[in-house]
């Protein structure tokens, strides 16, 4: 008994994995989970011989199996292609990380870092707490089955070995812009109360110069800020669906 493999299939495999890979090593909540080696890289592989079916192998998939240049300049796109889709998920969740250093700066929780045990990284401690809330949204809205038929479609707009695609640059510099933007809408009914405090204390300094105003105003912004905070969580709705809607809108711009 003799065994046959088509080597376009094989190589159609390999470009997939590069590309899922990428996405899994850089995007938010997917890259920290900490599994061992060969179980990812399994799991990557597997992935990526379920959607074969979906993709329309492309004639010179096997011209690319025996071009090792031909093969290295399709493996190097597909590294960018999984790293744009990555990105767009990357600058979505960023707004949660830039709402919560925001807030973290102005309630006094900027001069302390949380250590993420599963990523071993420092980050701002109400940013990995909105972080993980959003991601939790995410998930239970069903986005990660949004995020598989994203992936479908991205190769049927840029077949695997089919050629980087000339993506528009200003989409990427926009999906910059919806994360600051966005992030400050997500920190502004906090920030604009911790405002409001600022220049209280601040008339309250002037008119009495013997009260400490700096023992009062930290205990007083703390709790103002975390109840505030509380209180706007239930009404982010709008903002993380404009937030998760962006990374698909990007992705149908860089992938035309």
């Amino acid at each position: 008994m003799s065994l046959t493999l088509d080597t376009g299939w094989l190589v159609v495999v390999f470009l997939i994995s590069l590309r899922l890979g990428a996405l899994f090593v850089l995007a938010p909540g997917l890259g920290a989970i900490q599994a061992p080696g060969p179980f990812r890289v399994f799991l990557v592989v597997a992935l990526a011989a379920a959607l074969v079916p979906l993709v329309q192998i492309p004639a010179s998939a096997q011209a690319i199996a025996g071009s090792p240049g031909a093969l290295l300049s399709s493996a190097l796109n597909e590294l960018v292609v999984g790293a744009l889709l990555a990105f767009g998920l990357f600058a979505a969740f960023g707004a949660f990380m830039i709402a919560g250093r925001a807030i973290d700066v102005q309630i006094g929780f900027g001069v302390a870092s949380l250590l993420d045990p599963v990523s071993r990284t420092h980050g701002p401690l109400l940013g990995t707490a909105l972080n993980l809330a959003g991601l939790a949204v995410f998930l239970a809205a069903d986005g990660h089955h949004l995020l598989l038929r994203g992936l479908a479609l991205s190769f049927e707009r840029v077949p695997p070995g089919g050629g980087l695609p000339g993506f528009d640059l200003g989409a990427i510099a926009a999906q910059f812009g919806v994360a600051f933007s966005l992030g400050l809408a997500i920190a502004a009914p906090v920030l604009a109360l911790l405002l409001m405090i600022d220049l209280g204390l601040s008339v309250m300094s002037r008119t009495m110069p013997q009260w400490n105003v700096f023992f009062v105003s930290m205990p007083a912004k703390i709790f103002a800020g975390l109840a505030v905070l509380a209180l706007s969580i239930p009404h982010l709705g709008p903002v993380m669906n404009r937030l998760f809607a962006s990374v698909f809108r990007f992705w149908d711009q860089v992938l035309p």
